[in-house]
């Protein structure tokens, strides 16, 4: 457990201190955008790979029940995890002034289509929708420590993206962020957008569904939990 708090805390400090502050502009400042993104992007993947191991390991040796919410949460996985998918998916699918390397498409007017009506952060929203169920349907010490790093950092790193972006592009990203909203349906919700339904029925939808579907009936044999009601394991 002592491992999976110290990769958590590694991997919070990763992107709240180094990415998510100033320090980030003194570092690229002086490495150039190009190595701080690199050294950023391995240090990134070494810190899930080391979450991952670590829970594993954590599971394996027994951890504490924190709390149990009933099968009911348990059995609303599907629909979830599903909007999720749908979410997150689809955002990294699309063209994003919020994604690295895509802040041109700011000023972009056709850029704001899709789900990025319902948020300009798809992506992180839906690692949240995912993180959000699983810390809630697990209830272990160890669950609460992986997903609620996860968690914690796809809800502030939506907050934290717009500072940046908003120190960088100035006028380009007020454009752009007056025209979408980062909490999901926010835009809509004060009349500054309008969900348009025909938008969400294309490609990105297809391979978000057929992605979601292969996770689904792997799960068991993957992460040894059947996410169907009644523990079904399909093969």
């Amino acid at each position: 457990m002592a491992m999976l708090v110290a990769a958590a805390v590694f991997f919070l400090a990763l992107h709240l201190v180094v990415s998510g502050t100033r320090v980030r502009d003194a570092v690229v400042g002086a490495t150039g955008e190009r190595a701080f993104l690199g050294l950023f992007s391995l240090a990134s993947v070494g810190g899930i790979v080391w979450l991952v191991i670590s829970y594993n390991a954590a599971v394996a040796l027994g951890t504490d029940q924190l709390w149990d919410l009933g099968a009911g949460v348990k059995h609303a996985g599907m629909l979830v995890v599903g909007l999720a998918f749908l979410l997150g998916v689809s955002g990294l699918l699309m063209p994003n002034p919020t994604s690295v390397g895509m802040e041109s498409r700011a000023s972009d007017g056709g850029t704001v289509q899709g789900v990025l009506r319902i948020t300009r952060h798809p992506f992180l929203w839906g690692v949240a929708l995912w993180s959000g169920f699983h810390l809630a349907a697990n209830g272990d010490a160890a669950s609460a420590v992986f997903f609620g790093t996860f968690l914690f950092l796809s809800v502030t790193g939506t907050f934290s993206i717009d500072a940046k972006r908003a120190r960088k592009m100035g006028e380009a990203w007020k454009g752009f962020a007056d025209r979408t909203s980062n909490i999901p349906f926010g835009a809509i919700v004060s009349g500054r957008g309008r969900l348009h339904l025909g938008e969400l029925l294309t490609y990105r939808q297809a391979i978000a569904i057929v992605a979601f579907l292969a996770v689904l009936f792997a799960h068991a044999r993957v992460f040894g939990v059947s996410p169907f009601p009644g523990g079904w394991v399909p093969f």
